[in-house]
């Protein structure tokens, strides 16, 4: 395996080809979009990411971790704004570990500049990939109306949700694709840095206005704002698609998230000007094709970003791949590549499903005073017994454990939880010996 042609130079993608250029491999990649360095594609439907254990972990293996330490912001807990005003903050562990926003523009940027920093990883942009053929290695693409075709020893998807490396495996027998939009869309607002440069809100925190069927969401950056992000059903007396002018937008405001009004200068015309985005699932079944062919990141698995971990699994996928190159070497793809679907396959279901459980916990349970009492219970059987119970979002958040495995644990702390929840006078003896020696004869 000499030459790999990359499709998409989004964050997997120029990850992957930065992680595969050090190891010494000639490496092109072909984005659709125009250079991000050069001009702003996306505006407004950028979501603000978090890195994870998981995405640390990736960074690490390539040797850029402090590199991107350098543009993050951690955020230890939860900031939760009711109805009225009041905030609640709830860390994330009992260890003080926390999650880190980051730019994806900023990050995207940056993993660009150290891909093309290296002499055998070349990155052309304004390249519409319009097929492959998985016999030969030919990749079939268009760059301005012109034809231009490439030949790779390996071939990867890392072209998102709309992957065109997918679409051809499509047409492939016994290659299964599904996709589902859920019913709730998105739109961004900026909250800016207050005048002073100081931040408006708490920084150490992804800040959270739950409303049951939909949510607020703001997420810090690292010149003090927030990327605010109102999560909502297209349908519906406040849904999205009823929601179109400025004037439509504050009034939404003024009912439901009164409190980030001051916040938010231009609210009327970040509404009216920032574009409605609808969210989507993907799942597919091989993530590969032969011994020449892969899917990475949103084009195996696209995922709703309410646990925010697409990127962290996306990055996941790649350090996967890599560590079993390492490990069998490049001679026998066809085994690399079956035991990369092997390993990510059901990693990438379950992240599916845990993204849009997250999505209920976020909008509906997280201001539920049952929701907040679990959590508490949680909290100190988990610090009384570290090595018996860790949470189900600490698993995902702060552990390499495989999402399925994480998910199944996670089920089966509801069931327990469930049970201790429904206990007489819970509220009372929450953090008795008694309730404790209940949750451990259970595990």
């Amino acid at each position: 395996m000499k030459h790999i042609v990359l499709i998409g130079a989004g964050l997997a993608g120029s990850y992957m080809a930065y992680a595969l250029g050090k190891k010494g491999y000639s490496v092109e990649v072909f984005e659709k979009r125009p250079d991000p360095r050069k001009a702003a594609y996306g505006s407004g439907r950028s979501i603000n990411l978090v890195v994870s254990h998981r995405g640390w972990t990736a960074f690490k293996y390539a040797g850029i971790e402090e590199e991107i330490r350098k543009i993050v912001v951690p955020a230890h807990g939860r900031q939760i704004h009711d109805l009225e005003g009041n905030e609640t903050f709830f860390p994330y562990s009992i260890d003080g570990q926390a999650i880190h926003s980051i730019s994806r523009s900023e990050l995207n940027e940056t993993l660009l500049n150290l891909a093309e920093a290296q002499t055998n990883v070349r990155i052309h942009f304004d390249h519409i990939c319009e097929r492959i053929d998985t016999e030969s290695g030919n990749v079939h693409l268009s760059h301005h109306g012109a034809s231009v075709h490439v030949t790779g020893d390996l071939i990867v998807g890392a072209d998102g949700a709309g992957s065109a490396v997918r679409r051809t495996l499509m047409g492939k027998p016994r290659f299964n694709f599904s996709q589902n939009f859920i019913d709730s869309g998105y739109k961004e607002v900026h909250i800016p840095a207050g005048e002073d440069g100081a931040p408006q809100l708490n920084i150490d925190a992804l800040h959270i206005w739950p409303r049951r069927e939909f949510m607020l969401m703001g997420l810090a950056n690292t010149d003090h704002g927030f990327t605010g992000t109102v999560f909502a059903p297209f349908t519906g007396e406040y849904g999205l698609d009823q929601l179109t002018t400025g004037k439509d937008g504050l009034r939404y405001f003024e009912k439901y998230f009164k409190d980030a009004i001051p916040l938010i200068p231009n609210l009327e015309e970040q509404w009216k000007n920032n574009p409605t985005s609808a969210l989507a699932c993907i799942r597919c079944h091989p993530y590969h094709w032969g011994s020449n062919t892969m899917l990475i990141g949103d084009a195996a698995h696209a995922t709703v970003p309410f646990y925010g971990e697409g990127m962290n699994g996306s990055l996941e996928d790649v350090r996967v791949f890599l560590e079993l190159l390492d490990e069998h070497g490049d001679s026998d793809m066809k085994l690399v590549l079956n035991r990369y679907t092997e390993l990510r396959e059901p990693a990438g279901n379950a992240l599916v499903d845990l993204s849009l459980r997250n999505f209920i916990e976020m909008r509906d349970l997280v201001a539920d005073p049952a929701f907040q009492l679990r959590k508490k219970i949680e909290r100190n059987v988990q610090k009384n017994h570290p090595d018996q119970w860790t949470p189900l979002y600490s698993l995902v958040k702060f552990t390499n454990i495989p999402y399925h495995e994480a998910m199944a644990q996670g089920e089966r702390h509801d069931e327990i939880m469930a049970d201790i929840l429904a206990l007489e006078n819970i509220e009372a003896r929450w953090d008795s010996k008694e309730v404790e020696e209940m949750i451990l004869e259970r595990l």
